[in-house]
């Protein structure tokens, strides 16, 4: 009877012990009230017959949405979105009395469904798909973390990981873009040709101004003295030549070796 008894508290005592770990927080309901005391990691002493601790995660959570955006244009946006938060530790009693433990389903995503196609709704299809989709998902994060920052949520990010538009509007930006391409080959290609023409013009425009220099420096003193430096190396020269001149400008005529 003894051995029994002892049994008896020995299995009420272990009941009654429950652990905290890390990553997350407990919150005591006593009597279906809420312990305003938040219970860190480690391990405590719950008597099961008038308390229980509720334990809520605190790290990073992802939840992960396949839905459709409403655009500028009135199109509908399939996207598959990822909602990065987590809970304020001190907020978790606050979370669960007010909201209870299943917050995702009655917090976070009407809150979330909302304020996506509030803001998607300011944007044009196709910005989606383009470098504003950024700006989308810091304006949901915003629109978001000024509802439930207060109620104890933290909204990390929110990513748009991936859109896909109907496929008349992709078949048009995919021509628009290889426009675009096209169109900036032919720039680069006109720049090209530019640069060549305006070469040639330099190139001509030096020609010309040296032969300008040139003829206007041929008066008849330098044609003479020029004539008489070729009758000198003409006559050094030891090969055999005949010579024809006027007595200006000589006429070489080569002879036999």
């Amino acid at each position: 009877m003894k051995n029994n008894f002892i049994l008896l508290i020995a299995l009420l005592t272990i009941s009654s012990c429950t652990v905290v770990r890390q990553g997350e927080v407990g919150v005591k309901r006593k009597f279906g009230k809420i312990d305003p005391n938040v219970y860190y990691a480690g391990m405590y002493v719950v008597n099961p017959l008038f308390a229980v601790m509720l334990k809520t995660p605190t790290r990073t959570e992802n939840l992960e949405l396949n839905l459709s955006l409403p655009s500028k244009e009135g199109l509908s946006i399939r996207s598959e979105i990822s909602i990065l938060y987590k809970i304020k530790e001190d907020k978790a009693p606050l979370i669960i009395e007010d909201i209870g433990q299943n917050y995702v389903q009655n917090a976070i995503l009407p809150v979330f469904r909302s304020a996506a196609s509030d803001i998607s709704a300011n944007f044009m299809a196709k910005d989606m798909h383009s470098g504003k989709r950024k700006q989308i998902e810091t304006d949901i994060k915003e629109r978001m973390t000024e509802i439930l920052g207060e109620r104890g949520f933290i909204i990390e990010e929110v990513l748009m990981k991936s859109i896909e538009l109907p496929e008349e509007l992709s078949a048009a930006i995919e021509r628009k873009l290889k426009a675009e391409q096209e169109s900036m080959s032919m720039d680069f290609i006109l720049e090209i040709e530019r640069k060549e023409a305006e070469r040639r013009r330099i190139e001509a425009e030096g020609n010309r101004d040296a032969q300008k220099i040139l003829a206007e420096g041929l008066n008849d003193a330098i044609i003479q003295l020029r004539s008489i430096e070729a009758f000198k190396e003409l006559a050094n020269s030891p090969n055999a030549k005949v010579i024809v001149t006027d007595g200006k400008t000589p006429l070489l005529i080569p002879g036999n070796d």
